[in-house]
């Protein structure tokens, strides 16, 4: 930490490098926090959570009971334990509750006065945060598996929108319909993503184990279509199970997918430039028989990517597929995790019915002085993971330096 704010403060390294350092620090260093609850309020089972990126402070979750629950995150309590408080709820008593499973929940990119939920009862809902009333109501010939708004949009407010329908469907927020169907997949679309960098772009994932990448403004087909064998027809007719969700981190850079049969899940994607990069998460037990919701981290070096597995969740290496650690607590079958790009932290939810809160754990000091002026360095456990263990003890070695001068200095 001493290296990386010297080279920081002499110009001669980018303080990117200390915040990525930092970030993967808290991440590798993630627990269960026993200080902090989340209201218990869903009466059954949490397909989904989101979490908004104007503040970072208010997170959805919509549950399989259909009921809609909105929570503040922040502590103005000022006490260590405290509880992250259901501020509105769309319960069993509302008019206008979804009857069936909400399968996703997603806030408004750009205000947190909307936000938007689909649902097996085969509508999509636009609600206005104030009044906690439908603006805007979609209806769909199936169930709707999953939606998904652009963050960066400026010029389109456009919805995509995964059914049991192999067509993709287009929302259009500002006239209110559906303006326009993509035609490519040969079964349900269980995932869909706008890319973070280019506004007009948009992968889908299907169970007939393809992933396209379509521009939208184009109406000729998909730009071009991704799957396990690079195209290889040979291999792909002994491909076994299905697309289940995919998360598009960054255009041509990398996709990150899972393979499904609804019992086992094969992660086992990373995309360069249209490239297909077999890497092999292993096995992780889908309990749920069902679509999951993962997360991946942001800011970190290496990225960590976090899979529901059965009552835990499993955090692997993104790029490498390594298992660096299992995050255990629920009490029952996790089907859904977000990352918290501003704290380092997760939050997962369940068919326990509760939400839990993984946040980095509090380090002591790593150097103290007793009263004759004598330099201690306390040595940290965090885990058995060996590049975290070597990236420690360069630290406590540069603080011996650092220690070491400090005492040469006091003795001139």
């Amino acid at each position: 930490m001493l290296g990386f704010l010297t080279a920081r403060r002499a110009g001669l390294d980018d303080p990117l490098r200390l915040r990525r350092a930092e970030s993967t620090r808290r991440v590798l260093g993630l627990q269960l926090n026993p200080d902090r609850d989340v209201d218990r309020i869903h009466g059954n089972g949490i397909n989904t959570i989101d979490i908004e990126a104007v503040e970072g402070r208010y997170m959805l979750s919509g549950g399989a009971d259909g009921v809609i629950v909105i929570y503040d995150l922040e502590n103005f309590s000022g006490k260590l334990q405290y509880t992250c408080k259901a501020v509105c709820t769309v319960g069993r008593s509302s008019r206008y509750v979804h009857k069936f499973s909400v399968e996703t929940v997603q806030w408004y990119p750009y205000d947190t006065g909307m936000f938007v939920s689909s649902s097996f009862d085969k509508t999509m809902k636009v609600w206005d945060t104030e009044t906690l009333k439908p603006a805007e109501v979609f209806q769909f010939e199936g169930n709707v598996y999953c939606h998904h708004l652009s963050p960066i949009a400026r010029k389109h407010s456009l919805i995509a929108v995964g059914t049991t329908n192999p067509k993709i469907q287009l929302c259009d927020l500002k006239s209110g319909s559906r303006i326009h169907i993509l035609q490519g997949h040969r079964a349900e679309v269980l995932s869909v993503r706008w890319s973070p960098r280019y506004e007009h772009i948009l992968a889908t994932a299907s169970a007939d184990s393809k992933v396209k990448v379509w521009d939208v403004r184009r109406a000729s087909g998909s730009l071009f279509t991704l799957d396990q064998h690079n195209g290889d027809k040979s291999k792909a007719s002994s491909e076994a199970g299905i697309v289940g969700i995919f998360l598009f981190i960054k255009f041509f850079v990398s996709f990150f997918l899972s393979g499904a049969d609804f019992k086992e899940i094969l992660l086992c994607y990373y995309v360069i430039d249209r490239e297909t990069v077999l890497v092999n998460y292993g096995k992780v037990c889908n309990e749920s028989r069902k679509r999951l919701q993962f997360t991946v981290s942001r800011g970190c070096s290496p990225e960590f990517v976090f899979v529901p597995c059965g009552s835990s969740v499993a955090v692997y290496t993104l790029h490498t597929g390594e298992l660096v650690t299992m995050l255990r607590g629920h009490y029952n079958s996790v089907d859904c995790c977000e990352f918290h790009p501003d704290y380092q932290e997760v939050y997962s939810g369940g068919k326990d019915c509760n939400i839990l809160a993984w946040v980095p754990v509090l380090r002591p000091s790593d150097v103290e002085e007793d009263s004759d002026h004598e330099v201690k360095v306390k040595v940290i456990t965090t885990g058995n993971n060996s590049r975290w263990k070597n990236l420690k003890n360069c630290g406590i070695q540069m603080l011996l330096n650092f220690a070491s001068t400090t005492e040469k200095n006091k003795t001139i």
